[in-house]
């Protein structure tokens, strides 16, 4: 697939820590374990995969969204019903809902949308 996505490299401060919240997710939305190495591990969805890796060039020990660079990753699901879903149980999973008081409008009201966080600062919407 010329010019598509190949896959997306997130450096974590506490891979183990952050392998339960994001591997719960991305097996509920269908990616699959790729690669597994002492400092890092991967996903797969498609010809796209996810890293996660946890690398001792690390500047600091928590994601600031707010900051340049990366904002948030968002995933596609078929239905409302998928975004309740994935909503009602992502706290057991360690993921808080951000923009409670707006949520599932909180991208706008044409948009029904989850935004989670992670306990380090990483944002994953889901959406319609």
């Amino acid at each position: 697939m010329n010019g598509g996505l190949h896959h997306v490299e997130l450096w974590v401060p506490d891979l183990a820590g952050m392998s339960g919240p994001w591997g719960w997710l991305l097996g509920e939305l269908g990616w699959t374990p790729f690669q597994d190495w002492p400092g890092g591990r991967s996903w797969r969805h498609g010809p796209v995969y996810l890293v996660m890796e946890q690398s001792p060039a690390l500047s600091g020990d928590r994601h600031d969204r707010l900051a340049p660079g990366l904002n948030h990753l968002a995933f596609g699901v078929a239905s409302p019903a998928e975004v309740d879903r994935l909503t009602a149980a992502a706290p057991a999973h360690g993921w808080s809902l951000m923009f409670a008081d707006r949520h599932p409008h909180a991208g706008g009201p044409d948009s029904y949308a989850a935004y989670l966080e992670d306990a380090w600062g990483y944002e994953a919407e889901i959406a319609t």
